[in-house]
C-alpha cells in the first residue's frame, strides 16, 4: 500500500495555514504511537540537555518534531532534513510564518551522502532507516555528525511484524507490506545494535515497542483509516466520526503500551551514543 499518496493529501488539508498545521502536529502527537515514545526520551534527554544545544532531524518529513523540539528549548538550534525538496520549501515556509528562521533550518539531502562532522547533540531518526537500503552508511554519517557524547534516538519497525508484510497465497515468493515503501520487513534487535556499533557507535541500548496494546491501538488509529482513505478519498469525510468512537479506546492503549516494558513488539525504540 502506498502510504504518501494519503500523507499529501492530508498535508494539503492542514497546510493551508499555520494554526491548521499546528492542530496537524497535535493530532500526530495524539494519534501516532511512535510519537509518544520520542516524546518520551526526548523529555528525557532534556534534563541533561547542553544550552544551545544542536539538533538534527534525518528525515524530518513534515516537521512535525522540529515543531516540538523548537517548543521545547528557546535555544535549541534544529537543522531538519529530508530528500524530498517540496517538503523542504514547505517546512521552511511554516517556520519563517512563526518566525523561529533564526533557529530552525531545513535542507534538502541524501542521508547516504549527508556528513556534518561533530556539529550535533542530539539526532532524531523516526521511521526513516526501513526506508533506505543503505542503512549503514547513513548510521556511520550520523555518527560523524553527532558531538563525542551525543545521542542518536531511533524509532523503526521490528522485524516482528512491524512492516505488517503479507505472502501472496498463489505467489508464496512475493510479499507486500502495510507500506510498499520500505525496503526491508523491519530490525531485529540484536542486528541493528550490531549495525549501529560497526557504524562507531560506543553504547545501544534497544527496547521493544509497540507491545500487544500499542498493536491494536496502531490498527485503530493508523492502519484501518488509511486503508479506508486508500480505497475512497470519500472516507476524509467520514474520519472524524470514525475517531470520535475509536479514539478513547486508543489512547488507553497507547498510554498502557508506553509505560510498560516490552518483551517483544513491532517497534523499537533505539538509543545510541556516540
Amino acid at each position: 500500500m502506498q502510504y504518501d499518496p494519503i500523507k499529501r493529501s492530508l498535508g494539503k488539508v492542514f497546510n493551508r495555514n499555520p494554526f491548521l498545521r499546528i492542530l496537524f502536529y497535535r493530532l500526530l502527537d495524539l494519534l501516532l504511537l511512535r510519537s509518544w515514545y520520542i516524546r518520551r526520551e526526548l523529555r528525557q534527554w532534556k534534563k541533561t540537555a547542553p544550552n544551545k544545544a544542536k539538533i538534527l532531524d534525518a528525515g524530518a518529513g513534515f516537521g512535525q518534531y522540529v515543531w516540538r523540539l523548537s517548543q521545547m528549548g528557546s535555544d535549541f538550534r534544529i537543522t531538519g532534513v529530508d530528500v524530498k525538496q517540496e517538503q523542504i520549501e514547505d517546512c521552511n515556509l511554516f517556520f519563517r510564518k512563526k518566525k523561529l528562521q533564526k533557529r530552525v533550518e531545513f535542507r534538502q539531502a541524501d542521508l547516504t551522502k549527508f556528513v556534518e562532522p561533530k556539529t550535533y547533540h542530539l539526532i532524531l531518526s523516526v521511521d526513516v532507516m526501513e526506508h533506505i537500503a543503505e542503512d549503514e552508511k547513513v548510521m556511520a554519517n550520523l555518527n560523524q555528525s553527532l558531538k563525542t557524547g551525543g545521542m542518536l534516538l531511533i524509532s523503526t519497525p521490528s522485524d516482528l511484524g512491524g512492516s505488517d508484510t503479507h505472502h501472496h497465497h498463489d505467489q508464496p515468493d512475493q510479499v507486500t507490506g502495510f507500506i510498499d515503501e520500505h525496503v526491508r520487513d523491519g530490525y531485529n534487535a540484536d542486528e541493528i545494535k550490531d549495525k549501529l556499533k560497526r557504524a562507531g557507535f560506543t553504547s545501544v541500548k534497544v527496547e521493544y515497542s509497540y507491545g500487544k496494546p500499542g498493536n491494536i491501538a496502531w490498527k485503530l488509529s493508523m492502519k484501518y483509516p488509511i486503508m479506508m482513505l486508500n480505497k475512497s478519498k470519500f472516507f476524509f469525510v467520514l474520519l472524524p466520526f470514525y475517531y470520535l468512537l475509536t479514539f478513547p479506546v486508543a489512547w488507553i492503549l497507547n498510554h498502557m503500551d508506553v509505560r510498560k516494558t516490552h518483551n517483544a513488539g513491532t517497534g523499537l525504540i533505539v538509543k545510541a551514543i556516540k
